[in-house]
């Protein structure tokens, strides 16, 4: 091979390589700054660029509304085919597809992997009446309308925690006064100026202000108590729920093969790396991976019993 030809070759791999080495990832957040969605994609980048695994430069979008649908949609009709275009989902979407009649498929997406799962929590001002989930689970039932609660979306699962927790106690579903929050921060500031009774929502949207005492926390929706947490389950203070959170990462619709797998390897990666298990530590999630076409059979069943729940409690038809 002459010289020349050589020379090309090489300035064209040198060429390829800085293309793909500066290639920006874009990662569409579905919902308002500071929120469950939010933390999940930051964290998951940071404590990827912490491990090594990824360390280029990542685009954020936040888009909230109407349970993710509406960044979705903006994410399925827009990046179809693009590499290194991410979303953040979680079950939350689920039901927000299914109430909001929207055009977001799932299907059509490609399945990342899926991250965290976190447990709910019910949460009221520390002056509070309220001083157990008993006590707050009595008012509901006295007067619903009169006990409004603030949480994510419509039909997601903080709805249906509520609902759950109305039909172990003895209330109506319907008579329930939910009002739906644009983020977790939004759901205590209505908490601490008394436009709600109670939030519930993922414990990492509501740890750090129990900390510091700006909300108490009743109860917890996994089956054991929470380490850290002084708060009882669901469970054990009387009411037979019990309810996870789960959230993943999708690629773009039609994402390049190639490039679907170096981000389902790098995932793996994140979810084995020390850094990942630090931030999952502090923020209060627990380990919940499945990757790939797993990931994927795992969507269509949980759509499956998710809507099953969201019609035996009354909020689809």
């Amino acid at each position: 091979m002459k010289l020349s030809a050589i020379l090309r070759s090489c300035i064209a791999a040198t060429s390829l390589f800085a293309a793909a080495a500066s290639a920006q990832v874009s990662v569409m957040l579905p919902a308002n700054p500071g929120g469950g969605w939010d933390g999940t994609g930051r964290q998951a980048f940071s404590a990827m660029n912490k491990a090594g695994i990824y360390t280029g430069s990542v685009n954020f979008t936040n888009k909230g509304g109407a349970g993710g649908t509406i960044g979705l949609a903006e994410f399925q009709n827009g990046t179809t085919g693009k590499p290194d275009n991410l979303a953040v989902f979680g079950a939350i979407t689920v039901g927000a597809i299914t109430l909001n009649k929207s055009p977001v498929d799932l299907s059509k997406f490609r399945p990342v992997a899926r991250l965290t799962a976190e447990y709910l929590v019910l949460a009221v001002r520390p002056d509070s009446p309220y001083k157990t989930l008993a006590d707050f689970a009595k008012a509901l039932k006295e007067n619903p309308g009169g006990t409004p609660v603030g949480g994510g979306s419509a039909g997601g699962v903080d709805h249906i925690a509520l609902a759950l927790l109305a039909q172990a106690s003895g209330t109506p579903v319907n008579k329930l006064n939910y009002i739906p929050q644009a983020g977790g921060a939004d759901t205590v500031t209505g908490i601490v100026n008394g436009t709600l009774k109670a939030g519930i929502s993922g414990i990492s949207e509501f740890q750090q202000f129990a900390k510091s005492g700006r909300v108490k926390i009743l109860g917890i929706t996994s089956a054991e108590r929470m380490k850290g947490l002084d708060a009882p389950t669901f469970k054990e203070a009387g009411f037979d729920v019990e309810l996870a959170n789960w959230r993943g990462i999708l690629g773009s619709v039609d994402m390049p093969e190639d490039n679907y797998k170096v981000w389902v390897d790098r995932f793996t990666k994140l979810n084995d790396s020390d850094a990942w298990k630090q931030t999952m530590t502090t923020q209060g999630w627990d380990q919940f991976f499945l990757a790939g076409p797993e990931f994927g059979s795992f969507i269509k069943d949980e759509s499956d019993r998710i809507n099953k729940i969201l019609k035996d409690a009354g909020l689809a038809k």
